[in-house]
């Protein structure tokens, strides 16, 4: 178990990144999910929209590998 201030610091700030984490990558399959589900083209194309900024963002910000965030966001349309 960690002991000095640093590593217990450490652990706090790593729970709450992978906590802040979680939430944006369900927020991501989600959307990707509703796009998907859409019935109606006017549907889709708002699910889309919302999929495509998620999933640009994800890449950007290393939350998933860019190359991957490409192919998905490919693969969306």
């Amino acid at each position: 178990m960690a002991r000095s201030k640093q590593s217990l610091k450490r652990l706090r700030t790593d729970a709450a990144k992978n906590e802040r984490n979680h939430r944006k990558l369900k927020r991501l399959r989600t959307a990707i999910k509703k796009v998907n589900a859409a019935e109606t083209p006017e549907e889709r194309t708002e699910a889309v929209k919302l999929a495509q900024s998620l999933i640009d963002r994800a890449g950007r910000t290393r939350l998933m590998h860019p190359n991957k965030a490409r192919r998905l966001k490919s693969r969306v349309l």
